[in-house]
Protein backbone atom coordinates (compact mmCIF):
# COMPACT_ATOMS: atom_id res chain seq x y z
CA UNK A 1 0.00 0.00 0.00
CA UNK A 2 1.25 2.97 -0.83
CA UNK A 3 2.02 6.10 2.11
CA UNK A 4 -0.23 8.54 -0.12
CA UNK A 5 -3.31 5.74 0.03
CA UNK A 6 -2.49 5.81 4.32
CA UNK A 7 -2.80 9.62 4.41
CA UNK A 8 -6.20 9.52 2.37
CA UNK A 9 -7.54 6.61 4.56
CA UNK A 10 -6.71 8.66 7.75
CA UNK A 11 -8.09 11.68 6.58
CA UNK A 12 -11.42 10.10 5.72
CA UNK A 13 -11.13 8.68 9.19
CA UNK A 14 -10.87 12.30 10.95
CA UNK A 15 -13.55 13.97 8.48
CA UNK A 16 -16.29 10.73 8.77
CA UNK A 17 -15.88 11.10 12.85
CA UNK A 18 -15.97 14.92 12.21
CA UNK A 19 -19.29 14.59 11.01
CA UNK A 20 -20.39 12.51 14.23
CA UNK A 21 -19.33 15.06 16.49
CA UNK A 22 -21.28 18.01 14.44
CA UNK A 23 -24.50 15.28 15.05
CA UNK A 24 -23.46 15.03 18.55
CA UNK A 25 -22.96 19.11 18.92
CA UNK A 26 -26.33 19.43 17.42
CA UNK A 27 -28.59 16.97 19.57
CA UNK A 28 -27.52 18.45 22.67
CA UNK A 29 -29.98 19.46 24.55
CA UNK A 30 -31.65 20.65 28.23
CA UNK A 31 -31.04 16.92 29.74
CA UNK A 32 -26.78 18.18 29.58
CA UNK A 33 -27.44 21.04 31.62
CA UNK A 34 -29.82 18.80 34.34
CA UNK A 35 -26.80 16.64 34.14
CA UNK A 36 -24.10 19.31 34.92
CA UNK A 37 -26.54 20.69 37.75
CA UNK A 38 -26.73 17.20 39.24
CA UNK A 39 -23.33 17.12 39.10
CA UNK A 40 -22.40 19.79 41.12
CA UNK A 41 -25.22 19.04 43.30
CA UNK A 42 -23.66 16.21 44.37
CA UNK A 43 -20.66 16.61 44.80
CA UNK A 44 -21.19 19.54 47.34
CA UNK A 45 -23.01 17.56 49.32
CA UNK A 46 -20.00 14.99 49.59
CA UNK A 47 -21.40 12.50 47.08
CA UNK A 48 -18.89 11.19 44.23
CA UNK A 49 -19.88 10.11 40.54
CA UNK A 50 -19.61 6.45 40.02
CA UNK A 51 -18.53 5.71 35.97
CA UNK A 52 -19.98 2.44 34.90
CA UNK A 53 -19.05 0.80 31.65
CA UNK A 54 -18.33 -2.86 29.42
CA UNK A 55 -16.01 -3.21 26.90
CA UNK A 56 -14.71 -0.13 24.76
CA UNK A 57 -17.05 2.18 26.07
CA UNK A 58 -16.16 1.12 29.45
CA UNK A 59 -12.32 2.61 28.39
CA UNK A 60 -14.25 5.76 27.80
CA UNK A 61 -15.92 6.21 31.06
CA UNK A 62 -13.01 4.96 32.62
CA UNK A 63 -10.89 7.91 30.85
CA UNK A 64 -13.97 10.08 31.51
CA UNK A 65 -13.43 9.57 35.88
CA UNK A 66 -9.71 10.33 36.04
CA UNK A 67 -10.72 13.44 34.01
CA UNK A 68 -13.84 14.41 36.56
CA UNK A 69 -11.21 13.69 39.33
CA UNK A 70 -8.45 16.20 38.37
CA UNK A 71 -11.20 18.99 38.26
CA UNK A 72 -12.10 17.98 41.99
CA UNK A 73 -15.21 16.55 40.64
CA UNK A 74 -14.37 13.18 42.68
CA UNK A 75 -15.66 9.77 40.74
CA UNK A 76 -14.50 6.15 39.82
CA UNK A 77 -15.00 3.96 37.47
CA UNK A 78 -15.98 0.38 38.13
CA UNK A 79 -16.66 -2.55 35.08
CA UNK A 80 -20.52 -3.82 34.80
CA UNK A 81 -18.89 -6.94 34.91
CA UNK A 82 -17.48 -6.53 38.42
CA UNK A 83 -20.10 -4.63 39.65
CA UNK A 84 -22.26 -6.95 41.33
CA UNK A 85 -19.46 -9.19 42.79
CA UNK A 86 -19.04 -6.53 45.82
CA UNK A 87 -17.37 -3.46 43.99
CA UNK A 88 -21.19 -2.04 44.22
CA UNK A 89 -20.15 -1.39 48.21
CA UNK A 90 -18.06 1.24 47.43
CA UNK A 91 -21.44 3.15 46.81
CA UNK A 92 -23.85 4.81 48.94
CA UNK A 93 -27.32 6.62 47.92
CA UNK A 94 -25.55 10.18 48.50
CA UNK A 95 -23.61 9.26 44.70
CA UNK A 96 -25.01 9.40 41.40
CA UNK A 97 -23.94 6.84 39.00
CA UNK A 98 -23.19 7.69 35.15
CA UNK A 99 -23.37 4.73 32.81
CA UNK A 100 -22.36 4.49 29.56
CA UNK A 101 -23.70 1.81 26.70
CA UNK A 102 -23.96 2.32 22.90
CA UNK A 103 -27.18 -0.75 23.34
CA UNK A 104 -27.89 -0.12 27.13
CA UNK A 105 -28.86 -3.63 26.93
CA UNK A 106 -26.63 -5.89 28.28
CA UNK A 107 -27.33 -8.01 31.26
CA UNK A 108 -24.37 -6.67 33.00
CA UNK A 109 -25.67 -3.38 32.72
CA UNK A 110 -29.04 -4.50 33.75
CA UNK A 111 -27.81 -5.55 37.03
CA UNK A 112 -26.23 -1.96 37.85
CA UNK A 113 -29.47 -0.24 36.57
CA UNK A 114 -31.79 -2.30 39.15
CA UNK A 115 -29.14 -1.65 42.10
CA UNK A 116 -29.41 2.36 41.20
CA UNK A 117 -33.21 1.87 41.35
CA UNK A 118 -33.28 -0.63 44.99
CA UNK A 119 -30.70 2.10 46.58
CA UNK A 120 -32.22 4.85 45.70
CA UNK A 121 -28.88 6.27 43.42
CA UNK A 122 -29.54 8.73 41.01
CA UNK A 123 -28.82 7.52 37.44
CA UNK A 124 -27.46 9.32 34.11
CA UNK A 125 -28.17 6.94 30.99
CA UNK A 126 -25.56 7.65 28.36
CA UNK A 127 -26.56 5.66 25.34
CA UNK A 128 -27.42 5.60 21.71
CA UNK A 129 -30.79 3.78 21.75
CA UNK A 130 -33.62 5.06 22.90
CA UNK A 131 -35.35 2.16 23.36
CA UNK A 132 -33.35 0.50 25.76
CA UNK A 133 -33.93 -0.59 29.09
CA UNK A 134 -30.72 1.98 30.11
CA UNK A 135 -32.49 5.13 28.27
CA UNK A 136 -35.57 4.39 29.82
CA UNK A 137 -34.49 3.38 33.35
CA UNK A 138 -32.42 6.77 33.51
CA UNK A 139 -33.39 9.67 35.40
CA UNK A 140 -31.24 11.96 33.20
CA UNK A 141 -31.41 10.61 29.79
CA UNK A 142 -28.43 11.78 27.30
CA UNK A 143 -28.89 10.65 24.38
CA UNK A 144 -25.69 9.66 21.50
CA UNK A 145 -26.75 9.89 17.72
CA UNK A 146 -25.80 7.30 15.65
CA UNK A 147 -23.29 8.14 12.86
CA UNK A 148 -21.52 6.20 10.54
CA UNK A 149 -18.42 4.47 11.98
CA UNK A 150 -14.78 4.79 9.95
CA UNK A 151 -13.82 1.35 8.62
CA UNK A 152 -15.71 -1.70 9.74
CA UNK A 153 -19.63 -1.15 10.68
CA UNK A 154 -19.29 -2.89 13.33
CA UNK A 155 -15.69 -1.38 14.95
CA UNK A 156 -16.97 1.50 17.18
CA UNK A 157 -14.74 3.98 15.91
CA UNK A 158 -16.60 7.74 15.41
CA UNK A 159 -19.24 6.49 18.23
CA UNK A 160 -16.32 5.99 20.78
CA UNK A 161 -15.02 9.62 19.77
CA UNK A 162 -18.44 10.58 20.23
CA UNK A 163 -18.99 9.44 23.94
CA UNK A 164 -15.56 10.51 24.74
CA UNK A 165 -16.22 14.40 23.38
CA UNK A 166 -19.64 14.30 25.34
CA UNK A 167 -18.04 13.49 28.52
CA UNK A 168 -15.02 15.78 28.55
CA UNK A 169 -17.96 18.15 27.49
CA UNK A 170 -19.48 17.74 30.91
CA UNK A 171 -16.30 17.98 32.06
CA UNK A 172 -15.45 21.20 31.11
CA UNK A 173 -18.74 22.55 31.94
CA UNK A 174 -18.52 21.31 35.41
CA UNK A 175 -15.42 23.04 36.12
CA UNK A 176 -16.70 26.25 34.34
CA UNK A 177 -20.12 26.19 36.81
CA UNK A 178 -17.79 25.36 39.64
CA UNK A 179 -15.58 28.48 38.84
CA UNK A 180 -12.43 26.00 38.96
CA UNK A 181 -9.39 27.68 37.57
CA UNK A 182 -5.30 27.05 37.32
CA UNK A 183 -4.96 27.49 41.00
CA UNK A 184 -7.36 24.79 41.82
CA UNK A 185 -6.34 22.78 39.10
CA UNK A 186 -2.31 22.96 40.71
CA UNK A 187 -3.55 22.46 44.14
CA UNK A 188 -4.79 18.50 42.63
CA UNK A 189 -1.79 18.25 40.48
CA UNK A 190 1.36 18.87 42.53
CA UNK A 191 3.70 16.99 41.05
CA UNK A 192 5.48 15.84 37.77
CA UNK A 193 5.02 18.06 34.61
CA UNK A 194 2.14 19.83 35.09
CA UNK A 195 2.72 20.57 38.49
CA UNK A 196 5.62 22.12 37.56
CA UNK A 197 4.38 24.20 34.66
CA UNK A 198 1.24 25.76 36.85
CA UNK A 199 3.98 27.04 39.77
CA UNK A 200 4.32 30.51 40.05
CA UNK A 201 7.29 32.90 41.10
CA UNK A 202 5.62 32.90 44.87
CA UNK A 203 6.32 29.45 44.98
CA UNK A 204 9.67 29.52 44.36
CA UNK A 205 11.17 32.93 45.29
CA UNK A 206 13.40 34.21 48.49
CA UNK A 207 11.06 36.43 49.80
CA UNK A 208 12.62 36.76 53.83
CA UNK A 209 14.16 40.42 53.84
CA UNK A 210 16.63 38.96 56.10
CA UNK A 211 18.28 36.30 53.34
CA UNK A 212 17.98 39.31 50.63
CA UNK A 213 20.82 41.57 49.57
CA UNK A 214 19.20 44.79 50.51
CA UNK A 215 22.04 47.92 50.39
CA UNK A 216 21.21 51.73 49.95
CA UNK A 217 22.57 53.41 47.04
CA UNK A 218 24.71 55.29 49.14
CA UNK A 219 26.48 53.12 50.93
CA UNK A 220 30.06 52.24 49.45
CA UNK A 221 30.87 49.35 46.77
CA UNK A 222 33.17 47.79 49.15
CA UNK A 223 30.41 47.06 52.30
CA UNK A 224 27.89 45.72 49.01
CA UNK A 225 30.53 43.26 48.19
CA UNK A 226 30.56 42.09 51.92
CA UNK A 227 26.70 41.99 51.73
CA UNK A 228 26.62 39.79 48.49
CA UNK A 229 29.12 37.71 49.45
CA UNK A 230 27.27 37.16 52.95
CA UNK A 231 23.68 36.64 51.46
CA UNK A 232 25.07 34.16 48.95
CA UNK A 233 22.55 34.83 46.08
CA UNK A 234 25.42 36.72 43.45
CA UNK A 235 23.84 40.07 43.45
CA UNK A 236 22.95 43.18 45.38
CA UNK A 237 18.96 44.98 45.32
CA UNK A 238 19.58 48.44 45.22
CA UNK A 239 17.39 50.79 47.17
CA UNK A 240 16.70 54.18 48.01
CA UNK A 241 16.90 56.42 51.07
CA UNK A 242 12.44 55.70 50.59
CA UNK A 243 13.54 51.60 50.30
CA UNK A 244 12.39 51.66 46.43
CA UNK A 245 14.11 49.89 44.09
CA UNK A 246 16.67 51.93 41.91
CA UNK A 247 19.10 49.33 40.78
CA UNK A 248 21.14 45.90 41.05
CA UNK A 249 24.31 44.93 41.08
CA UNK A 250 25.84 40.89 40.36
CA UNK A 251 28.58 39.09 41.08
CA UNK A 252 29.48 39.36 37.19
CA UNK A 253 29.83 42.84 37.48
CA UNK A 254 32.05 42.52 40.25
CA UNK A 255 34.44 40.53 38.33
CA UNK A 256 34.30 43.15 35.79
CA UNK A 257 34.98 45.95 38.55
CA UNK A 258 37.89 44.03 39.89
CA UNK A 259 40.50 46.96 39.28
CA UNK A 260 38.69 49.76 40.27
CA UNK A 261 38.62 51.06 43.90
CA UNK A 262 35.90 49.67 45.33
CA UNK A 263 36.33 52.20 49.09
CA UNK A 264 35.23 55.29 47.18
CA UNK A 265 32.90 54.53 44.87
CA UNK A 266 29.33 53.91 45.92
CA UNK A 267 27.01 50.92 45.08
CA UNK A 268 24.98 54.08 43.01
CA UNK A 269 28.15 54.77 41.17
CA UNK A 270 28.36 50.88 39.50
CA UNK A 271 24.88 49.07 39.41
CA UNK A 272 22.35 48.60 36.90
CA UNK A 273 20.04 51.04 36.88
CA UNK A 274 16.27 50.51 36.12
CA UNK A 275 17.09 45.86 36.39
CA UNK A 276 14.38 43.50 35.17
CA UNK A 277 11.84 42.87 37.41
CA UNK A 278 8.78 40.13 37.77
CA UNK A 279 5.73 40.28 39.70
CA UNK A 280 5.48 36.88 41.96
CA UNK A 281 2.13 35.69 40.45
CA UNK A 282 3.38 35.16 37.33
CA UNK A 283 4.21 31.53 36.38
CA UNK A 284 7.36 30.46 36.95
CA UNK A 285 7.28 29.08 33.75
CA UNK A 286 6.91 32.49 31.98
CA UNK A 287 9.87 34.01 34.19
CA UNK A 288 12.26 31.38 33.40
CA UNK A 289 11.65 32.59 29.69
CA UNK A 290 12.30 35.87 30.88
CA UNK A 291 15.70 34.73 32.13
CA UNK A 292 17.12 33.10 28.82
CA UNK A 293 15.63 35.56 26.37
CA UNK A 294 17.43 38.79 28.50
CA UNK A 295 20.87 36.36 28.96
CA UNK A 296 20.50 36.74 33.20
CA UNK A 297 20.05 34.47 35.97
CA UNK A 298 18.32 36.49 38.34
CA UNK A 299 15.00 38.72 38.55
CA UNK A 300 14.19 40.82 41.36
CA UNK A 301 10.52 40.42 42.55
CA UNK A 302 8.81 43.73 42.57
CA UNK A 303 6.00 45.70 42.44
CA UNK A 304 5.91 48.42 40.70
CA UNK A 305 9.16 49.71 42.62
CA UNK A 306 8.44 47.64 45.78
CA UNK A 307 11.02 45.12 46.16
CA UNK A 308 9.22 41.70 47.50
CA UNK A 309 11.94 39.00 46.77
CA UNK A 310 14.98 37.49 44.84
CA UNK A 311 14.14 34.76 42.00
CA UNK A 312 17.33 32.76 40.23
CA UNK A 313 17.22 30.54 37.50
CA UNK A 314 18.50 27.52 39.93
CA UNK A 315 15.31 27.93 42.36
CA UNK A 316 13.33 27.44 38.85
CA UNK A 317 14.98 24.14 37.19
CA UNK A 318 15.70 22.85 40.70
CA UNK A 319 11.68 22.70 40.35
CA UNK A 320 11.54 20.58 37.51
CA UNK A 321 10.78 23.39 35.21
CA UNK A 322 12.54 23.30 31.52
Amino acid sequence: MKKKNCIKIAKDVIITEIKGLKKLQKSLDKNFNRAVEKIVRTTKKNGKICFIGLGKSGAIAERASKTFSSVNTPSLYISASEFSHGDSGVLQNTDLIIIASSSGETQELKNCITFAKRWGIYLIGVCQKKNSTLYKSADIKIFIPSAAEAGLSMLPTTSLSMFSALFDALAVAILKEKRFDLKDFKKLHPGGTIGASLLRVSDLYVSDKKKLPLINENKSMNEGIKIMSAKKLGTLIVLDSKKRLKGTYSDGDSRRDAGKDLKKLKVKDLMTKKPITIEKNVLAVNCLRLMQNNKITKVIVAKRDRVEGLISIHHIIDSGIR
